[in-house]
């Protein structure tokens, strides 16, 4: 864990975290962008928002929104301190890359006016649809890959058994059954300093590399990726369904205080 209670962010590091939330979710079938559907009271952004805000010594938070998102405006989260906003790009990576670039931009700023010198940024980026994340994982990710001295990401190990398929008339078939034990499903936060990410990004997008996760970019770049157990949990919102195992877990979690 992080150590606890104190504010080590100014002294060795800033911690950031970016949340890309210019989707529309086209995958849910409704008539608004997935983050601002209601679950247990709120909207899938504002749970994401407040457990991105309890994670210690952040330094500040960036939400990537689409430029005309007409929603936002009516949420109210002026609690969350350190809270910027700025605009989306074509793609889940630009989102990112914009979120990036600005706290690139605020952290070059401080700097030339010495009140950023000699320190360490690193970066969390977690989707706006996974409200269901553990804080404490979130920090055993941090304090995970800090001991590492790389990046990483929360995943979970493939439980179920894998099929590889082949195209077969109407419906695929089976064509192999794939070996599970080295298999992880990819979750969100994952981990990396400010500069490697975004030079990564730009690297992939300058290459015509298809990016479909910050651990691609880094991957393709040839850099390692820790992989921190995470638990089934921290489900990523995607089909109707998932919200009712998203409110069953929140409710669950709201009940332990989690």
């Amino acid at each position: 864990m992080i150590a606890p209670k104190q504010n080590t962010t100014s002294q060795h590091r800033q911690l950031w975290a970016v949340i890309p939330a210019s989707g529309i979710g086209a995958r849910m079938g409704v008539g608004i962008p997935k983050q601002y559907l209601l679950l247990c009271g709120k909207t899938i952004l504002e749970h994401t928002l407040h457990k991105i805000n309890q994670v210690e010594n952040l330094s500040g938070i960036v939400l990537v929104l689409d430029a005309n998102d007409q929603y936002w405006p009516t949420l109210n989260c002026n609690s969350i301190p350190n809270l910027h906003v700025v605009h989306g790009g074509a793609s889940r990576a630009q989102s990112v890359k914009n979120g990036l670039s600005y706290i690139a931009k605020k952290i070059a700023n401080n700097t030339a006016n010495n009140t950023g010198q000699d320190q360490e940024v690193k970066v969390l980026v977690h989707d706006a649809a996974r409200p269901c994340v553990n804080v404490k994982n979130i920090e055993t990710l941090v304090a995970s890959c800090e001991r590492a001295n790389q990046g990483g990401i929360l995943a979970a190990p493939v439980a179920d058994t894998v099929k590889r398929a082949v195209e077969q008339g109407e419906a695929p078939a089976v064509q192999a059954t794939v070996d599970r034990s080295l298999l992880w499903l990819a979750h969100t936060p994952q981990y990396f300093e400010l500069h490697c990410l975004l030079n990564a990004l730009n690297h992939c997008e300058q290459a015509g590399l298809e990016v479909t996760d910050e651990a691609s970019a880094i991957e393709q770049t040839g850099g390692q990726v820790l992989l921190v157990a995470d638990g089934k949990d921290n489900i990523k919102i995607t089909l109707p369904e998932d919200m009712l195992v998203a409110e069953a877990i929140l409710v669950n979690q709201l009940k332990q205080g989690t």
